[in-house]
């Protein structure tokens, strides 16, 4: 039997009769893009504003507080606003494409997502965008939970 040349993604017969499985990494016909789903953007600006908000719930408990709370929240709304800005003047200033494409979230998340030299799966991509601002708000309130239990069982 002929040896069949190996495509990208199909499984090949090693020596012994078996199918190994290809050592391709990229996986093909999936569509690849270049920018992040608005759905992505969202979820980065609510963990923004949790943060802000459980630092201003749980801690603003003293009088001497309030000034760096609210220059942390100036730092947030500042890094917030600019590049939503930034979005909105380039979307407003783009090329009239003909054929302007909206993307499901589903379908997105399906494909890949370009990274300078290479590609991610757009689910990872995302995931590796909200990770940090996740443990950054989630861990926030976690300690101002316990703080706030200390403060009340202290004498």
């Amino acid at each position: 039997m002929p040896a069949r040349p190996e495509r990208a993604g199909w499984p090949t017969r090693n020596k012994k009769g078996g199918i190994a499985i290809s050592r391709e990494l990229v996986a093909h016909n999936r569509p690849v893009f270049d920018h992040l789903q608005p759905r992505v953007y969202a979820g980065a600006i609510g963990l923004v504003a949790w943060f802000a908000l459980a630092a201003w719930i749980l801690f603003d408990r003293q009088d001497d507080i309030g000034l760096p709370l609210m220059m942390a929240s100036v730092l947030l709304f500042i890094a917030v606003l600019i590049p939503l800005t930034l979005a909105y003047v380039w979307r407003r200033h783009h090329a009239a494409d003909p054929h302007p494409e909206t993307i499901s979230f589903r379908d997105w998340r399906s494909g890949d997502f370009a990274v300078w030299g290479g590609r991610l799966r757009a689910t990872d991509a995302a995931i590796d965008l909200l990770l940090p601002l996740a443990a950054v708000a989630f861990g926030l309130t976690a300690i101002g939970i316990v703080f706030l239990i200390c403060s009340y069982m202290a004498p």
